[in-house]
């Protein structure tokens, strides 16, 4: 677990704890450093951890370990300056996917001890969040195991308590369709949530709603404008 504070210091500050995505297979804390530095920049105490990976495991083992990470940062993070009560989760991919499990199924929360609205907002960029059937070896791989498919899926999972969330989107990304992020705002809507948003950004790839969120490619979107700016309005 790497953890990103803010420089001057300071107490009580609002944290960001960022997933990365890989699908569930792939990814290191290491490689999304530039995130954890872009919001410490931004007045974030940000923390980054690795979690578990296919094929060593799968589900919902990885979600599981976001649950604990997740306590130990309730548990540790005013030592570093951020809020315990103040955790916006941020997830990129497979990582957005674990961050609205983490988020809407109780479950995973409350297994580590945590309350069900322990997490104050959520951020999804780019996630898969309904797709059934399982039609690609990396979701095969993942989820295959699963007795309940249905149970894998976030969009199952859409609640009128559910904390602000903000779905953001690339028009051009082939990789995970925008109706992943499209049909849960509905869902997420239609069950009631009170705030709700989605942001689809003309011309961005996949990868491309993390990476702009790097200082050297901020000019192809306002990614890191608009999330930090979401998060601060949920404070």
């Amino acid at each position: 677990m790497d953890i990103y504070v803010p420089q001057g210091g300071g107490t009580d500050r609002p944290v960001v704890f960022f997933i990365y995505g890989g699908s569930w297979a792939n990814g290191s804390k290491e490689t999304y450093a530039f995130v954890g530095e872009e919001f410490a920049a931004r007045g974030f105490v940000t923390v980054i951890a690795d979690y578990r990976l296919v094929p060593e495991v799968r589900f919902p083992v990885f979600i599981e370990d976001g649950a604990l990470a997740l306590r130990f940062v309730r548990d540790n993070i005013a030592r570093y300056g951020g809020a315990p009560r103040q955790v916006h989760v941020i997830g990129h991919s497979a990582g957005a996917y674990n961050a609205m499990m983490l988020t809407l199924d109780r479950r995973y929360l409350a297994a580590a001890g945590l309350p069900s609205r322990y997490i104050r907002s959520a951020v999804g960029l780019s996630g898969p969040y309904d797709f059934l059937p399982l039609n690609i070896e990396v979701t095969k791989a993942a989820f295959g195991n699963a007795r309940d498919l249905a149970q894998t899926q976030p969009i199952n999972f859409a609640r009128s308590d559910a904390p602000p969330i903000l779905l953001v989107t690339g028009s051009d990304d082939t990789t995970v369709l925008p109706r992943n992020s499209e049909r849960l705002a509905v869902a997420l809507q239609r069950a009631g949530a009170r705030s709700v948003s989605l942001k689809i950004y003309p011309g961005l790839g996949h990868a491309e709603t993390v990476a702009a969120i790097s200082s050297l490619l901020q000019w192809r979107a306002p990614i890191l404008d608009d999330v930090t700016g979401f998060l601060t309005s949920t404070r």
